[in-house]
């Protein structure tokens, strides 16, 4: 692709302060980089996975208000995290930070685990104790 070539078809990248780099042949046919806000491919492809991402994050949501799950879950969608990363961010098992996101168990944490959640989540441990998804 021609460096004069490039699509800059607005995406949600620009929206996120993002842009994409491209490998582009300048005048002289010369390898170079350039940078790209999208193009309408990329666009469509965006806009589906971010209308999928919300989806699941509206559903974590009413999930927690009918104390289905724990803050936890949405808390994890909401940071387009899934169970692995979460442990891995946290330093615990899978099935460790699945425990926690029941609302029985999400009760009986101690502060200091509270504390690693909301620290990873970037919310203070009132945000996450209190959340209640309305």
């Amino acid at each position: 692709m021609k460096k004069q070539d490039i699509p800059q078809d607005e995406s949600n990248l620009k929206s996120a302060n993002m842009t994409e780099v491209l490998y582009v042949t300048d005048e002289n046919n010369n390898y170079s980089t350039a940078n790209s806000i999208g193009w309408e491919a990329k666009k469509a492809a965006l806009d589906e996975s971010m209308a999928l991402i919300n989806e699941r994050i509206q559903q974590a949501k009413e999930n927690v208000a009918n104390n289905l799950v724990s803050p936890i879950i949405y808390f994890m969608e909401f940071n387009k995290m899934d169970l692995s990363v979460l442990a891995s961010y946290m330093g615990m098992w899978q099935w460790t930070v699945k425990r926690h996101a029941k609302p029985k168990n999400f009760k009986k944490l101690s502060d200091s685990t509270l504390k690693k959640y909301a620290d990873t989540f970037g919310i203070s441990v009132d945000e996450l104790k209190n959340f209640d998804g309305k």
